[in-house]
């Protein structure tokens, strides 16, 4: 493989102009027996051309079950790690290293373990959204999709901390009559939407229904007509017989909902400190189509997590999945 440089987190080399892209990415994935996994917050040119177009736990069952030799993770890089510990045998890439996340961020493993020793005990249910360091330290793994089931598979007197989000786990709380103790964490996307803008929106479009994701704060899920992750709140546009929506979840889902519902309208809702018509996260946003081209052409960069880690880290990912493949999900 020829030296490249990498430096930045990302495949740093140019492409000549009369590179035909698209041709070229899926020549390189039947060629190099590649599969595209690509979150429904990724830009539209990526849920295009990618293999699989998911939410966080669509794209883990994918992973899991997939026979490619190489997976490229159009998402952010807890994602990569997911797919890297449920495949150690394949190669996982990442577009650009630095597709971090807020809320990930937001728990780092050393923190959550002390957390855990001054709560004997409990038991530890972390959302998909953290590092493989933190998921070590988890008894199971929650995404949007299945979080309430899960939680709900445990003893209604069994102590729980639930993390990193606070909006989530509270919602989860408040849907349940649980008593988790929260994480204090957020999603900056989610933590950025507005009351009043929502309802500015609502004024001009009565008619819409408003779809918020859990992560959003639980003022803006009084709002909502129908709360629920990503493929959740894309199944209920499909199924719906309303015609607008106010959608307050990151605006790359808009993309499959204009493309399932040509007949639909779909208004995203704005953040509360911006002129800006939509809310985007910067992370995912740092995978772009010039990148994709070139992880898949030097295969870098490589997402790896350490052995060790991956040991317990799959031990909660797998009950994950396990427990959704029970409840249907």
């Amino acid at each position: 493989m020829i030296a490249v440089d990498i430096s930045r987190g990302y495949v740093n080399a140019p492409i000549e102009d009369h590179v035909n892209i698209v041709a070229e990415i899926k020549r390189m994935k039947k060629e190099k027996n590649a599969v595209i996994l690509a979150h429904y917050y990724q830009e539209s040119a990526i849920q295009e051309i990618a293999d699989f177009v998911g939410d966080s736990l669509a794209l883990a069952q994918w992973a899991a079950k997939c026979d490619a030799d190489i997976l490229v993770m159009c998402g952010v890089h807890f994602m990569g790690e997911t797919a890297k510990i449920l495949c150690p045998n394949k190669k996982v890439l990442i577009p650009d290293m630095n597709a971090g996340c807020s809320l990930a961020d937001s728990c780092k493993a050393e923190d959550l373990a002390a957390f855990k020793a001054q709560h004997p005990g409990y038991k530890v249910i972390s959302y998909v959204n953290t590092s493989a360091a933190v998921k070590a330290h988890t008894d199971v793994v929650v995404t949007s999709t299945n979080a309430r089931q899960i939680v709900e598979s445990f003893p209604a007197d069994e102590k729980l901390i639930f993390g990193p989000d606070r909006n989530l786990g509270g919602y989860i709380n408040s849907i349940t009559g649980r008593n988790m103790l929260l994480w204090n964490g957020a999603c900056h996307v989610h933590e950025q939407f507005s009351v009043e803008k929502i309802v500015e929106l609502k004024v001009q479009h009565p008619q819409a229904e408003v779809l918020a994701h859990p992560e959003c704060k639980s003022t803006i899920l009084a709002l909502a007509d129908k709360v629920g992750s990503t493929a959740a709140l894309l199944k209920h546009a499909i199924n719906s017989d309303k015609k607008e929506f106010i959608v307050a979840t990151e605006s790359g889902i808009l993309h499959e909902m204009r493309k399932n519902c040509a007949d639909k309208t779909f208004i995203p809702a704005p953040p509360a400190d911006s002129k800006c018509a939509c809310n985007e996260c910067n992370y995912m946003r740092l995978n772009t189509m010039n990148k994709l081209y070139n992880t898949l052409k030097y295969e870098l960069p490589e997402v790896t997590v350490d052995a060790e880690i991956a040991a317990k880290a799959i031990v909660p990912i797998e009950r994950m999945l396990e427990i959704s493949a029970k409840l249907g999900l």
